[in-house]
C-alpha cells in the first residue's frame, strides 16, 4: 500500500483522531538498520581519516541513518568518486546546489508522497499536531550536533525576532492569524501543535523551496544580539558594511543559495568556497546522513562543479561534452544541436514532459491600472474569445513537433484529477464563434479596419509583455498575432526583464504578460490549491487581489470579482475539509471554474525538456517529469544516488 493509499483508506479516514507515523510505513520499505553493515569510508577522505584530521565514517554518521534501498527503486548500487560538471546562466541560480541534493525534513518520493528525510519520522494527528523526531547522532557539515536547538533558535531567535522577521513568522506556520504551540521535550523531538488544521505544514516543508525552520544554531548565535554584545558585532559590522547586527546575521544566513561557505548545511554537497563570480564548487559533505545498503555513505558523487555562462552558450558547451548533466538553459528548439553532439560528446539527450499546468499561457491581469481595459479583461466573453482564436494545433507542430499536449491550463494526465474534457475547455481552434463573442460585447471593427475598437474608441491592442527568455514563447507570440488578427485583435508584444515584469504586473502596469501555467500541473486532493485562487501576489491574473490576502488588507485590492471570490471561498474551505473526499471535490470544483472562466489562456503542456546526461553517469531516469514542485526539477530523483561507472576518469 502506498502513503497516498494509506491516507485514503477507510479506516484512517474514518478515526477522530487521525494519527500518521511516516517512519512505521517505512519500515517495510528499508533494508536492515545501520547496526547490519559495516560503513565505508569514501575515498576522498581517506587521507583526512588517516592522519586524524578527519573521524572515521562510522564516527560520523548518525546513529540512525537513513539507509536507502536502491533495488527497490530500480537502480543500482554506486561507486564514490567524480565530479558532476554543469551549467547555470546566472549566479543566483547556486541555489542548485540545494535543489539537486534536496535534503529535506521531509521530501518528495518519485510518486510525490511525502516521506521522512533529514527526520526519522513525523507523528501527525487531525492535521493539528506535529512531532517531528531527528536521528540521534546526525551532524552539520562542520561537526556539529543537529538537535531541536537548532529548530528552536529558528522559531524563537529568527522567525519571532522582528528585527529578523519584522512580519512575524511565515504565513504557513500561521492558522488563521495564529502561531503554534511549540514544544522541545528532548535533544531529538520538536512539536508544534495549533488550534486548527495546518495541512500545508508538511508540504511546504517538502517544497523545492524549504522554509529552512532549522538553522545551524551554533554558528549563527556569534552574529545575534541575544548571544553575542553588540560591540563585539561592531568590527563584523563595519567589514560587511551592513546597517546593524540583524543586517549581518541575514547576509551570513543563506542556506538556500549557499552563498557563504562558513556556514554549516545538512545538503549532500557543502559549498567549498565562495568561488570566482563563474565558477562554483560544491564539494560531499562528510556528515551527511544518508548510506546504501552497501554502507556507502551518500552523495556517490564528491562535488557538483558549476560554471556560469551565457544561457545561449550552453548548447554549445553541452555539444562538446562540457557538462554531465544538463537541462538549465536548453529547450526543444536545441534538440538537433544536442543530437548531432552526442556521440563526439558522451552523453544522450533524455525528453522529458513538462509537469507544469502549461508551458506557455497568457495571462489577463484582471487588476490592470486602467478602468476601461480591466472591464473588457474581465469579461469571460472576451477571455474565452482570445482562446478560440489560438490554433494549437499549429503551435505545437511548429514548436514542439507535436510532443505536446494542447489545451488550456489545467492538470495533467499523472494527476487523479484530470478529465481530458476539463483540459480542452474552450481550447478548440475557432475564430468564428470567438468573432461572435466579440461582437456581442460591442467591439464592433470600424468598416473598412482590419482591427477592432474599444467602447470608447481606443483601439484594441492588446499588449503582450514577456521576459523573452525562451525562443519558443516569442515564436508562439508571432502565430498568436496572425490568427488574432483574423478576428479583429492587435497583439504586440513587449519585451522587460524577468524581475522587471514581475514588478510591473504586481503594480497592475501589465495588461497581459505570458508565462509558464501553474507550478504544478499533477496535484492530488491533498495539494494546496492556492494557486487557482487570488491568494498570493505572484499569481499574475490578480496580483493586486494576491496582495490583497497575503498582507490580511494592508496593500493590493479586495477582490470584486464573483468567480474570484468564489475561488478564494473554495481554497479557504480546503484548508479545512475533514475528509479527502471532500477536498477532491473542492478541487474539481476549482478546476470547473478555471476551465469554464478561462482565467489564464493555455496553449500547450507536457512540452517537451532536453535532458542532458552523460552516458560514465548512472541512476539517472531514462524518463522522468520536469517539475519545480513538487519536484525541485532533478530533486525529487535524487541525484545523490547518481554515480560514474569511472569515477577516476577525469571529464
Amino acid at each position: 500500500m502506498t502513503m497516498r493509499e494509506f491516507l485514503r483508506s477507510a479506516p484512517y479516514r474514518g478515526r477522530p483522531c487521525r494519527a500518521l507515523l511516516l517512519a512505521g510505513l517505512l519500515s517495510a520499505l528499508l533494508p536492515a538498520p545501520a547496526s547490519a553493515f559495516t560503513p565505508r569510508e569514501t575515498p576522498l577522505y581517506e587521507e583526512e581519516v588517516t592522519y586524524g584530521l578527519m573521524p572515521p565514517v562510522a564516527r560520523r554518521m548518525p546513529e540512525e541513518p537513513l539507509v536507502v534501498d536502491l533495488a527497490a527503486k530500480g537502480r543500482s548500487l554506486g561507486k564514490p568518486g567524480g565530479w558532476i560538471r554543469t551549467f547555470i546562466t546566472q549566479r543566483r541560480n547556486s541555489r542548485l546546489a540545494v535543489l539537486y541534493g534536496y535534503a529535506r525534513l521531509v521530501g518528495y518520493d518519485e510518486r510525490r508522497e511525502i516521506v521522512p528525510d533529514l527526520l526519522k519520522s513525523v507523528e501527525v494527528v487531525e492535521e493539528r499536531e506535529f512531532t517531528l523526531r531527528l536521528r540521534r547522532g546526525h551532524r552539520w557539515s562542520d561537526g556539529a550536533p543537529f538537535t531541536s536547538e537548532d529548530i528552536r533558535y529558528w522559531w524563537e531567535d529568527i522567525a519571532n525576532n522582528p528585527m529578523l522577521s519584522p512580519s512575524g513568522p511565515p504565513r504557513f506556520m500561521l492558522v488563521n492569524g495564529q502561531p503554534p504551540q511549540v514544544e522541545f521535550p528532548d535533544a531529538q523531538t520538536v512539536r508544534f501543535r495549533w488550534a486548527e488544521q495546518n495541512p500545508d505544514f508538511l508540504p511546504t516543508l517538502a517544497a523545492a523551496r524549504p522554509p529552512f525552520i532549522y538553522r545551524p544554531s551554533h554558528y549563527l548565535k556569534r552574529f545575534h544580539a541575544r548571544y553575542t554584545p553588540e560591540e563585539a558585532l561592531a568590527p563584523l559590522i563595519a567589514k560587511h558594511k551592513v546597517r546593524n547586527w540583524a543586517a549581518l546575521h541575514n547576509a551570513l544566513d543563506d542556506m538556500f543559495r549557499m552563498e557563504n561557505p562558513a556556514e554549516p548545511t545538512l545538503q549532500p554537497w557543502m559549498a567549498v568556497s565562495k568561488g570566482s563570480g563563474t565558477h562554483l564548487l560544491f564539494q560531499r559533505n562528510p556528515y551527511y546522513h544518508r548510506f546504501d545498503a552497501n554502507g556507502v555513505q551518500l552523495p556517490y558523487a564528491d562535488g557538483l562543479d558549476v560554471t556560469v555562462i551565457s544561457g545561449g552558450l550552453i548548447p554549445a558547451q553541452v555539444a562538446t561534452g562540457k557538462a554531465d548533466l544538463q537541462a538549465e538553459g536548453l529547450s526543444f528548439t536545441q534538440v538537433p544541436v544536442l543530437v548531432s553532439g552526442e556521440e563526439g560528446g558522451g552523453y544522450a539527450t533524455r525528453l522529458w514532459p513538462s509537469g507544469k499546468g502549461a508551458e506557455i499561457a497568457l495571462y489577463p491581469n484582471l487588476n490592470y491600472n486602467d478602468p476601461g481595459w480591466r472591464a473588457v479583461l474581465q469579461d469571460l466573453r472576451f477571455r474565452r474569445a482570445l482562446s478560440l482564436a489560438i490554433d494549437r494545433r499549429i503551435i505545437n507542430r511548429s514548436l514542439y513537433f507535436g510532443l505536446a499536449r494542447e489545451g488550456g491550463v489545467g492538470v495533467l494526465p499523472m494527476s487523479s484529477l484530470y478529465k481530458p474534457e476539463r483540459h480542452g475547455r474552450w481550447a478548440g481552434y475557432d475564430p468564428e464563434q470567438a468573432g461572435a463573442l466579440l461582437d456581442e460585447m460591442g467591439l464592433r471593427r470600424p468598416r473598412g479596419e482590419l482591427y477592432r475598437t474599444l467602447p470608447d474608441g481606443r483601439p484594441l491592442d492588446v499588449i503582450v509583455e514577456t521576459a523573452e527568455e525562451r525562443p519558443e514563447v516569442t515564436d508562439a507570440l508571432q502565430l498568436i498575432a496572425e490568427t488574432w488578427r483574423d478576428i479583429g485583435v492587435r497583439l504586440l508584444v513587449r519585451t522587460a526583464d524577468r524581475d522587471v515584469l514581475r514588478n510591473r504586473v504586481y503594480a497592475g502596469q501589465v495588461m497581459m504578460a505570458v508565462w509558464s501555467g501553474w507550478d504544478n500541473g499533477v496535484p492530488e486532493p491533498e495539494s494546496n490549491p492556492m494557486e487557482l485562487a487570488p491568494m498570493m501576489q505572484e499569481s499574475f491574473c490578480w496580483p493586486k487581489w494576491g496582495q490583497h490576502y497575503q498582507t490580511s488588507g494592508k496593500a493590493g485590492e479586495p477582490v470584486t470579482m464573483t468567480v474570484a471570490a468564489r475561488l478564494l471561498e473554495l481554497a479557504r474551505a480546503w484548508r479545512y475539509a475533514g475528509s479527502e473526499a471532500e477536498r477532491r471535490a473542492i478541487w474539481e470544483r476549482m478546476l470547473d471554474i478555471h476551465a469554464d472562466n478561462v482565467l489564464v489562456i493555455g496553449l500547450v503542456a507536457e512540452a517537451p525538456q532536453p535532458v542532458v546526461v552523460s552516458r560514465r553517469l548512472r541512476n539517472v531516469p531514462e524518463r522522468a517529469l520536469w517539475l519545480w514542485d513538487p519536484g525541485a526539477y532533478f530533486g525529487i530523483y535524487r541525484p545523490d544516488e547518481f554515480f560514474f561507472i569511472d569515477p577516476d576518469k577525469k571529464g
